[in-house]
């Protein structure tokens, strides 16, 4: 065994696509485009929701949050990617590195924990229409984001220490656009299987988990709605969760393929484009699916819209 101290390795190179020129120009204006749209679009959601009075209800409060993750984890993992396009050493730092993991790991982790307490929201708003202000007061809309946070932190908390003092002591190029855990375990110079089945028990408790108290939830929206005697009332009680379950579809579909499998084969460039889909993709629709399909941010965002015409009306008057 290679002994030499894990300090050795002070960079490491992201490889990223590894493609001609010409396509690495076309993904970045691309990626460019869709995280500026991203950054845009997620910042309007929060600003409507924090200034729009008919925005505030438990529902928006956790629209804003997530969109508040998007712009987060977007910022981790993007900006790096961006710049190494036109970088000669696509180079990051050994602390920058295992930083922009922890944070990477850290807000996708919450995200899933949102996930599963937005969709707990909509069973209480549906199941229990008339508790509902009971249930999801503020105190209790409190809790559960902060304890999205708490268990996040806790889920990641045995992989990274394990992986944390483990010797990295050469090559250093890590196949992917960013510090992913498993390009990164590839590198170390030592027994990885401890860290590697903590990190996958992780992933597969956390995804799974959360995704089962998701389904438990929509399962028991899915009997009440069923219950509606008008189709009107039901197509009403559906239409207030389609967003909600299109976001948890492409989270989830993509993060179970990457993390919830063991490790085996070379599968590392679609996992490239299936982390494309959570850190770039997604968050970029994610405004849009909640804004199109709803009629209080719609018409929140035309007021809002009104008012700056106004604002910016009244200010060229007075030059």
């Amino acid at each position: 065994m290679d002994n030499r101290n894990k300090t050795s390795v002070t960079q490491f190179i992201l490889l990223g696509f590894q493609n001609e020129k010409k396509v690495e120009i076309f993904l970045f204006c691309l990626f460019l485009l869709m995280y500026l749209t991203s950054l845009v679009g997620n910042t309007v959601i929060i600003i409507l929701v924090r200034c729009d009075y008919r925005l505030h209800s438990p529902m928006y409060f956790f629209v804003a949050n997530l969109s508040f993750l998007e712009v987060t984890i977007t910022s981790t993992v993007v900006p790096k990617m961006l710049a190494n396009t036109f970088s000669l050493s696509r180079a990051i730092s050994f602390v920058g590195c295992l930083t922009q993991s922890f944070f990477y790991f850290l807000l996708g982790s919450t995200e899933f924990f949102m996930l599963a307490v937005m969709s707990f929201d909509r069973y209480a708003a549906i199941c229990h229409p008339l508790r509902y202000a009971v249930i999801m007061s503020r105190q209790m809309c409190t809790l559960l984001l902060l304890g999205s946070y708490l268990g996040a932190f806790l889920s990641i908390l045995a992989p990274s220490i394990l992986t944390a003092p483990l010797p990295f002591c050469g090559p250093n190029v890590v196949n992917h656009f960013f510090c992913d855990s498993a390009p990164m375990l590839r590198l170390v110079c030592a027994d990885t299987r401890v860290a590697e089945l903590a990190d996958f028990i992780s992933s597969a408790l956390l995804l799974l988990g959360s995704l089962l108290l998701t389904g438990a939830s929509y399962t028991c929206i899915i009997i009440t709605v069923l219950r509606i005697p008008s189709a009107q009332g039901r197509q009403k009680a559906f239409s207030t969760c389609v967003s909600h379950i299109t976001v948890v579809t492409l989270y989830y579909g993509s993060s179970i393929f990457i993390y919830v499998r063991p490790r085996k084969g070379s599968v590392m460039d679609v996992n490239k484009f299936a982390t494309v889909l959570n850190t770039i993709v997604t968050p970029t629709l994610n405004p849009f699916i909640y804004s199109l399909r709803n009629e209080k941010v719609k018409d929140a965002l035309r007021d809002a819209c009104s008012k700056c015409a106004g604002a910016l009306s009244a200010f060229r008057s007075q030059q």
